[in-house]
């Protein structure tokens, strides 16, 4: 499954979209996953986090930044939690900051629509 969103994320930092819904992340992946279901909802929400720590520790963006909840602009608080996990700063304070999410938005799109980046590294 990791592959598959990873994938699909990745297709996104490319295309014309600017961000992927959970919902649009399960069928165009072809997950088959429920989000009414508490448990299914909550393994997605892993299967992201797993992605973008690798990403993190290899040095790319956190294609994390992609994905939205159906209805709003902004990322849930999952989002934010995992970039202070990751050293970016408080995750109230980065929930705050509207140039944040945009930023990391804009970092996933010029790593990954870079052709060097994009051969090397998917």
């Amino acid at each position: 499954m990791n592959t598959r969103v990873r994938k699909k994320l990745i297709q996104v930092a490319r295309g014309r979209a600017n961000q992927m819904t959970f919902q649009n992340l399960i069928y165009e992946a072809e997950l088959g996953l429920n989000l009414d279901n508490t448990y299914e909802k909550a393994q997605l929400t892993e299967v992201i986090d797993e992605i973008s720590e690798e990403e993190h520790a290899e040095g790319r963006p956190l294609l994390s930044a992609l994905v939205s909840t159906k209805g709003f602009k902004n990322q849930g608080d999952n989002f934010f939690r995992l970039c202070e996990r990751l050293g970016y700063g408080n995750w109230r304070e980065l929930k705050k900051d509207a140039e944040f999410l945009e930023e990391q938005r804009k970092a996933c799109r010029e790593f990954w629509q870079n052709k060097d980046n994009f051969s090397t590294y998917l």
